[in-house]
């Protein structure tokens, strides 16, 4: 990859938008020559010090913190092997994640299957030994520093996804989304691209917004 990509797509795992727009990316990706760097924000670190009893349902603790040792991995990951290796280490999360429910069964409150984070590493073809990354906290200041890099491009109050186009530019060139329902294929994929591109360059630009959507598809 080169040193300045295209893009810098920051993801939790475990957020379903997150995921939707990172096959969006990964389609227009196959269709170009663009370059995307995956990078991290983790939900568990942006709710640290709330009171997860009073502030969110019962299922957030363990949502948010299978979205950090997930990262964990991640991080661990880029450490040993590599930008390269992050990118084809969340497809393996957010495939068995998302398209099939299980992510939608621990939002419900249904326990994380034992074994988890092994299947994944191993879906990823990377060693075994990553995985114990997911138990060891070593790595949450990875995770806070990257967190901090997002909220810096783009202020606090959003959520996942964040990206910058054109990173080393400006700030001006991150926004929080796009929250898409479905995953654009092929023309529409290439055009909602270069229509987010262009909001993310425009100067003074906030926010668009519409609280209609669609039921969410993975596939």
């Amino acid at each position: 990859m080169n040193d300045q990509p295209d893009l810098e797509f920051f993801f939790d795992p475990v957020c379903p938008f997150a995921w939707i727009a990172s096959r969006w990316v990964q389609e227009v990706v196959a269709l170009t020559d663009y370059q995307v760097r995956w990078r991290f924000i983790s939900l568990a670190v942006i709710n640290e010090g709330k009171d997860y009893g009073a502030d969110f349902p019962p299922a957030y603790p363990a949502l948010h913190g299978l979205g950090r040792d997930l990262l964990r991995v991640c991080a661990a990951a880029r450490a040993e092997r590599g930008d390269e290796v992050v990118g084809g280490l969340y497809t393996a999360m957010g495939e068995r994640l998302h398209p099939g429910g299980l992510s939608a069964g621990i939002w419900s409150g249904a326990e994380v299957p034992t074994g988890f984070v092994d299947e994944v590493v191993d879906a990823a073809g990377l060693p075994s030994t990553l995985g114990a990354a997911a138990g060891d906290p070593a790595w949450d200041d990875v995770l806070r520093d990257e967190t901090d890099t997002a909220f810096a491009r783009t202020g606090r109050d959003v959520g996942t996804p964040i990206l910058t186009f054109d990173p080393g530019t400006d700030r001006e060139n991150s926004l929080f989304g796009p929250v898409i329902s479905n995953i654009p294929r092929g023309h529409d994929a290439v055009r909602l691209w270069d229509a987010v591109r262009t909001l993310a360059a425009t100067k003074g630009f906030a926010e668009l917004k519409r609280s209609l959507r669609d039921d969410v598809v993975f596939t």
